[in-house]
């Protein structure tokens, strides 16, 4: 279990430091991916041969004081994550090969995958909460080094800025939390800390605490409102970085956080409707603003906000088994769909805009049928992958009692599929509108990865059909692996019809709309426009949060209380210290005063007086020897007359 983070951690140290050649690192660096997932998929085989299904190998300790130490552990949470987060990888790796083959910083942006991927391994593996952190850490620094990989754009340098302070606002929240949890159970070890919250029981106000702190750091990793404002910024570095970060690693880090700690919202049912809430709204939230984008990669980038949405929908209701099935199915076809994406922006020559693209279709048959196959997931079509999770997400709220986010995730299935056929019909249908020519479809390293995913896309989901449809039990392994005791009460199979049928003709509709509009009008008519042209100005500007936190932090906090701040620093103090600085330049001058003309002066008056007192002295003191005998022989006459007289 220990080489499989070890492989990736290797790569990105060959690759940084040793700096190879292309070709040696286009094998090193997707190979240690390969060797990783290989790894993976043997010690998930032996997992499933362990009675127990868990593994835990400790390494030795870190931080001894908070229980922190180098472990790792092996659960069916884990084992998912881990074949999930390579398998992706592997393919990213790949398809990189052939999308970065001409770019001057080759060799680094491999060590950065390879780097990113080893924080990613250390997240999902770590034994405890103190190396989850660490791990944690190093994926926002990881990612910062990916998305702002360009640096010398100002727009990805700004986009690796703001993902990286964004995440602080989320991770200062989790480390509040760690910290909130370490002082209650002593521990860091998960298995120790959740027996410690278990002891407190439903409803401690302690337990809620750490349950909000927790979602506030997920919320940031994973681009939860208001957290969002980093991820679609994230577009500015290359295509492939955005289906790694976008897909199976950074972004369902948050995910994974509150699945491994899911029973803090089995405690606390306060802080698990906040989170099922707050995933519906940014579900809708995100949907409506991919509508009206035009970057092809940008719509992207809300799809993946709107389906995190979904799963922490998911996770709100309890349902966390359900958020790791959308987050598997999810990698898939969001990875499928930003490779895609990838591709059609390296045939274009840099194009990314939809309105610029049109009748792809011919020229692009690879890139057109597998993106169709992810369009498809992503809408929720019966058959493929999106729509079992989305379905089972559904679902759970419904049972839930949640009828209100229900049916915000119902709506937010519609818009799903009106925007995300929008882009195909943008990009691949229609008139042609490309002006950076000749066009030329995705080389074998770019487009195998792009089948095996859609191959992904369209078979992942049948191990996740609904209780409900009375299937046997190998449809339903997903569930099982994960939460055994959750396969015992089987809906009943009429509302889940129902339900599914629901789904379904929402996302039919969807579609069809699109396909009007696009298909057959050629787009949305003016008339309609107009009515509309205000909401649209809003979704354009993305409901303004961005501009409100322009002017909230970036404007008023950083620069007006910067100017603030420079105000109080020259007017008081610098003042202060002008003033403290003088008072000590006036104490001086009176204390050089009082000691030149008092103590001094006192000094000198008492030697003049001494000096003064010395002047007849030194007339008697003339230093010739006559003299002092003169005056010895006038003392004894002088003597001797004084005896003569006394008698």
């Amino acid at each position: 279990m220990w080489l499989i983070p070890l492989f990736p951690l290797a790569g990105a140290a060959f690759s940084l430091v040793a700096r190879p050649g292309k070709r040696i690192v286009a094998i090193v660096a997707p190979g240690a991916i390969l060797l990783a997932f290989l790894w993976s998929v043997a010690a998930v085989y032996q997992l499933a041969a362990l009675p127990s299904r868990t593994k835990e190998l400790p390494l030795g300790m870190w931080l001894p004081n908070i229980g922190a130490a180098w472990g790792l552990y092996l659960d069916p949470l884990s084992a998912i994550m881990i074949l999930t987060v390579t398998g992706i990888a592997f393919l990213v790796h790949v398809y990189s090969v052939g999308y970065m083959k001409d770019d001057d910083g080759f060799v680094r942006y491999f060590g950065y995958l390879n780097l990113f991927v080893f924080f990613m391994l250390l997240l999902v593996l770590a034994s405890n909460y103190g190396l989850l952190f660490a791990g944690w850490e190093g994926v926002g620094l990881a990612s910062y080094l990916l998305i702002g990989f360009d640096f010398a754009r100002k727009g990805a340098a700004g986009a690796g800025m703001k993902a990286f302070v964004v995440n602080r606002a989320g991770d200062a929240g989790l480390l509040m939390g760690l910290l909130l949890l370490w002082s209650l159970a002593g521990t860091m070890r998960f298995a120790d800390a959740h027996a410690a919250i278990a002891r407190l029981g439903p409803g401690a106000g302690v337990v809620t605490a750490i349950a909000i702190l927790f979602f506030v750091g997920a919320a940031g990793k994973s681009a939860q409102f208001p957290l969002h404002v980093w991820l679609p910024d994230a577009m500015e570095g290359p295509a492939p970085v955005s289906a790694l970060i976008h897909a199976a690693t950074m972004v369902t880090a948050g995910v994974y956080l509150l699945a491994r700690a899911h029973l803090l919202f089995d405690l606390s049912p306060h802080a698990a409707n906040i989170i099922a809430a707050v995933g519906a709204f940014t579900a809708i939230f995100a949907a409506t603003i991919a509508l009206v984008q035009t970057d092809i990669k940008r719509i992207l980038a809300y799809s993946t906000v709107s389906q995190l949405g979904y799963m922490f929908l998911a996770l709100g209701t309890g349902a966390w088994w359900v958020a790791v099935f959308h987050l598997f199915t999810h990698a898939f076809f969001k990875a499928l769909l930003f490779l895609g994406a990838g591709s059609v922006i390296h045939a274009l020559h840099g194009e990314q805009d939809v309105r610029k693209m049109g009748a792809l279709k011919r020229q692009m048959p690879v890139t057109h049928w597998t993106m169709f196959v992810g369009a498809v997931a992503l809408s929720g079509i019966p058959g493929l992958a999106g729509f079992f999770s989305k379905d089972a997400i559904l679902a759970q709220a419904f049972h839930s009692g949640a009828t209100l986010l229900y049916l915000t995730g119902l709506l937010t299935a519609g818009l799903t599929a009106f925007y995300m056929w929008r882009l195909m019909h943008l990009t691949f249908y229609g008139e042609t509108h490309v002006e950076n020519g000749p066009v030329h479809e995705a080389p074998p390293a770019m487009a195998v990865p792009l089948v095996i995913l859609a191959l992904g896309s369209s078979l992942a989901g049948w191990i996740g059909v609904p209780k409900g449809w009375n299937t046997p039990a190998i449809f339903r392994s997903f569930e099982m692996w994960l939460n055994p005791d959750a396969g015992a009460a089987v809906p009943a199979a009429r509302t889940e019809w129902i339900l599914t049928g629901l789904t379904v003709a929402v996302a039919l509709i969807g579609i069809s709309i699109a396909r009007y509009f696009y298909g057959h009008k050629g787009g949305v008519p003016h008339t309609f426009l107009q009515l509309v042209r205000p909401l649209q100005g809003v979704l354009e500007e993305e409901w303004y949060v961005d501009r409100i936190y322009n002017a909230v932090f970036v404007h008023a906090f950083s620069r007006g209380g910067g100017r603030l701040l420079n105000r109080l620093d020259t007017q008081v103090i610098d003042r202060g210290v002008n003033a403290v600085s003088s008072a000590t330049r006036l104490a001086g001058s009176i204390s050089s005063w009082w000691d030149e003309w008092v103590i001094d002066g006192a000094v000198r008056a008492f030697a003049y007086s001494v000096k003064l007192l010395s002047y007849p002295v030194r007339l008697l003191q003339t230093g010739q020897l006559q003299t002092y005998a003169l005056v010895l022989v006038m003392g004894v006459v002088a003597f001797l007359s004084f005896l003569a007289f006394a008698r």
